[in-house]
């Protein structure tokens, strides 16, 4: 496992990382005058105040060094800035819960920017905090009072083999809006003014924060950018090991070769649907390419040739399609067709050259800590039953914790909340799916996907992996966005997009609507596509 977990968790540390948002600079304020020292802060209900604690950084260019989880990076031009830690607990609890929000001296624009975590961590304390600063920000997130290391769930239970339920409720929940209260609190304090207009800017575990936030709080933020979010995370979370079981049961673990050749093929079959051979399929969901035409095919492999045999197909098959219950139900979407399997369906070979599968490390946590409550359990021994029954227990016992699934928004409609969304339609590591299927149940409530609109705004990104990346144009400023709609009314019916490289741009469209290429132009310019109904 340890040979997945890393990319997996770069992969993830990735996402956190939040892009400058040029356009959300709106007449920066003077310097501030405000000190940099600890201000009076109010406890949320249900919370005491341990301590706050106040340091003034210099600004200038701030670095950011590469670590075992991904790249460094390094952010130019940052205001000086006071950074003021606030630590909570709540009684009982013996839970101590850090929230930092930078204060910048110049700059300010009277907006407060909080960001969010990625796995099983909670907010992130580096580079997005930073690059809100530099962006006229206030900057806000929390630990929620676990470790800021992405994979480890052993916070989640106490050492009597039971739930730790008062950290789990401020993972899930309680902890961001605490962050959001005590943020404006501090900005009260500090400048002696109210938060013009807050925001909140998250990607994965982050995305599914502010889906939280929009269903459960939803005063807290005018605007929520949420991607990739992780909603419906009690079924996520146990249906993103299907992969792993798929292997298992069926005794067949095709080599990384084979599955790339997978992907290619499924991509060579279903390019051109949109009109345009790029490489990237835009709608996966609509990719009809069965799996089993590659069978016999011979594979380059390592220095060797590996032939594609049925059984690999049919893991294949299973794996696109997504769980299903012991009646053959479906229970979740599968990977998309086009999506690189690596991190839900990879193989490893041991040094006796037996093959397997470790599974997706967020999922294999997930069972193992909070479901089956031993952090030693082999999730490799699940059968297709009992991978069935853990799923509906995940729904049973945390739906209404972390579940994140509640279709109902309008309480975040009255509040004039605008929630704004994109998912990568190659999404390696949350099926796109999920988001697809929550935008549509909030429809089937709120009275249909035009009212919806007013208010929630769902792009999809072809080609783009979780968060950023792949072959895809991926949205350049949502946040800039997001606040257009917010503070002007403007609400984005296409997302200026582009490809990491520069090299493609691309408008993409709100939710049902898709790009299709006109006929005529150049295929790598945005301009050449217009919005068509799917």
């Amino acid at each position: 496992m340890r040979r997945l977990a890393k990319p997996v968790v770069a992969a993830l540390a990735l996402a956190a990382v939040l892009t400058p948002n040029p356009a959300a600079q709106a007449e920066p304020a003077a310097t501030t005058g405000a000190t940099c020292k600890a201000v009076a802060v109010s406890a949320p209900a249900g919370a005491k105040v341990e301590s706050v604690v106040a340091v003034r950084q210099a600004g200038g260019t701030v670095t950011f060094p590469d670590t075992p989880l991904g790249p460094g990076s390094v952010i130019t031009d940052v205001p000086a800035h006071c950074d003021l830690t606030v630590t909570l607990t709540h009684p009982g609890a013996n839970d101590h819960v850090k929230i930092a929000v930078a204060l910048p001296e110049t700059g300010w624009t009277g907006r407060l920017q909080a960001v969010g975590g990625s796995a099983y961590t909670a907010g992130d304390f580096g580079a997005p905090l930073v690059q809100a600063v530099k962006d006229g920000y206030v900057g806000v997130t929390t630990d929620a009072g676990v470790p800021l290391t992405f994979l480890d769930t052993s916070w989640a239970l106490n050492p009597n083999g039971r739930i730790n339920k008062p950290l789990v409720a401020n993972f899930a929940d309680r902890s961001v809006h605490e962050a959001a209260v005590i943020g404006k609190d501090v900005v009260r304090g500090h400048y002696r003014r109210a938060v013009s207009y807050s925001y909140w800017n998250g990607c994965s575990t982050g995305g599914r924060q502010g889906y939280s936030e929009a269903q459960n709080h939803p005063g807290d933020f005018d605007g929520v950018l949420a991607n990739a979010p992780a909603v419906d995370w009690t079924r996520f979370a146990v249906a993103t090991l299907w992969p792993q079981v798929v292997m298992n049961q069926e005794h067949d673990f095709p080599a990384p070769c084979v599955y790339a050749a997978f992907r290619q093929a499924a991509i060579a079959a279903c390019d051109a649907q949109d009109g345009v051979t790029d490489g990237v399929v835009d709608r996966p969901d609509e990719c009809g390419y069965d799996p089993r035409a590659l069978v016999g095919t011979t594979v380059p492999c390592e220095g060797r040739e590996v032939v594609v045999t049925a059984e690999n197909a049919d893991v294949v098959r299973k794996i696109w399609a997504g769980p299903t219950d012991e009646r053959g139900r479906k229970l979740w979407a599968g990977l998309p067709k086009g999506a690189d399997f690596t991190w839900l369906a990879g193989t490893v070979t041991g040094p006796d050259g037996t093959p397997s599968a470790p599974g997706f490390p967020v999922a294999t946590g997930w069972v193992k800590t909070f479901l089956v409550k031993q952090p030693d359990f082999d999730t490799s021994t699940l059968t297709y039953a009992r991978f069935a029954e853990l799923f509906r227990q995940s729904v049973r016992e945390f739906d209404d914790v972390i579940g994140t699934s509640d279709p109902d928004l309008s309480a975040f409609r009255r509040a004039g909340g605008k929630l704004l969304t994109f998912v990568g339609a190659d999404d390696q590591l949350i099926p796109p799916g999920g988001t697809l299927d929550y935008r549509r149940a909030v429809e089937r409530a709120m009275g249909g996907g035009r009212r919806v609109d007013e208010f929630y705004r769902l792009f999809l990104a072809p080609g783009v992996e979780h968060c950023r990346g792949g072959r895809g144009a991926a949205p350049v400023n949502p946040l800039g966005a997001l606040v257009s709609w917010v503070e002007q009314g403007r609400a984005p019916a296409t997302l200026a997009a582009a490809t990491t490289d520069g090299a493609r741009t691309r408008d993409l469209c709100a939710y049902p609507r898709i790009s299709r290429y006109t006929g005529h132009g150049d295929p790598a310019v945005a301009s050449s596509y217009r919005c068509a109904t799917a």
